[in-house]
């Protein structure tokens, strides 16, 4: 039997080292080629279509992004670039070599207004530069060939996400303020990676919510990570979005729920409730000190 071959851009972010670590584990025959930003600039034509033609993948798991969400609104070059040009060139070599893409993408393409969680084929319609350059890239994709995987709040035992950031706090007894106007699905990193893994394995295709089950503000969501890390979640207090405006400028969705019913009818794997996922993280972090 030969080997799958999967190439995996963006590998030293958090979902990135996670796509790696798990393919590496599994039992069937694979060669995992992980590239982070300094051996391929996804945003560099050449440099992209040079690697895809040498190592001839089947899959390339795109994890690379532009993430900087109010950042984004004064650099929106810088944005597209990552988000939506890289795509693209991602999928010319794509094209060019037999192999498919796999690529992540946010809850941003939507506005937020439509008052219950959103489907696969509901209306896009971001509000700021982050969540439109994530649209284009969706947009470079192939239809019947390529995965796009929307998801939203993801966290992990890793630094650098808000997960970390609020352990941090909790565990050294700070008080802190999160928004409690604003409702998404918080999703673990390791369950993000696990279900894009299941779904290229079985060549799926098209379109897949994956976020972990329910809804929550970043208000909830820290109360549980304090409790979660053994700290008073009184520590926690609610703050109205527009009351953190000068700290987070871009507009947000209010309620940029995903709806992942797709990938339960897909027979692909359901997705855990968003308390036990987020326990699970917090568990991890504790074990290696990671937020101290």
């Amino acid at each position: 039997m030969s080997s799958l071959r999967v190439v995996v851009t963006g590998a030293g972010g958090q979902v990135g080292t996670r796509v790696v670590r798990l393919l590496r584990g599994l039992s069937v025959p694979i060669e995992v080629f992980p590239v982070d930003s300094r051996a391929l600039d996804v945003t560099a034509r050449d440099q992209v279509h040079a690697l895809v033609a040498a190592l001839r993948p089947d899959w390339i798991v795109n994890c690379a992004a532009y993430t900087a969400v109010d950042r984004a609104e004064s650099e929106p070059e810088r944005a597209y670039a990552a988000n939506a040009m890289a795509v693209r060139w991602l999928v010319e070599a794509a094209e060019g070599a037999g192999t498919r893409v796999c690529h992540f993408s946010s809850d941003y393409v939507f506005d937020g207004t439509l008052g219950r969680a959103y489907r696969e084929w509901d209306q896009t319609n971001p509000l700021g530069v982050y969540g439109a350059s994530k649209l284009a890239g969706e947009m470079e994709l192939r239809n019947g060939i390529d995965l796009c995987l929307r998801s939203a709040w993801v966290m992990s035992a890793s630094s650098g996400n808000t997960a970390a950031t609020i352990g941090r706090l909790a565990l050294a007894g700070r008080e802190m303020r999160f928004v409690d106007d604003q409702f998404g699905s918080p999703t673990s990193a390791d369950d993000l990676a696990a279900a894009a893994i299941r779904l290229l394995l079985s060549s799926y295709s098209g379109r897949f919510h994956v976020v972990n089950a329910g809804a929550a503000s970043w208000f909830q969501v820290a109360r549980h990570l304090a409790s979660c890390v053994g700290a008073d979640p009184g520590l926690v207090q609610p703050a109205a979005t527009a009351e953190m405006r000068e700290l987070y400028p871009a507009p947000r969705p209010v309620y940029s729920v995903l709806d992942a019913t797709a990938i339960s009818a897909g027979g692909v794997m359901p997705m855990r409730d968003w308390h036990d996922a987020l326990a699970a993280v917090a568990a991890e972090a504790l074990g290696a000190k990671a937020w101290e």
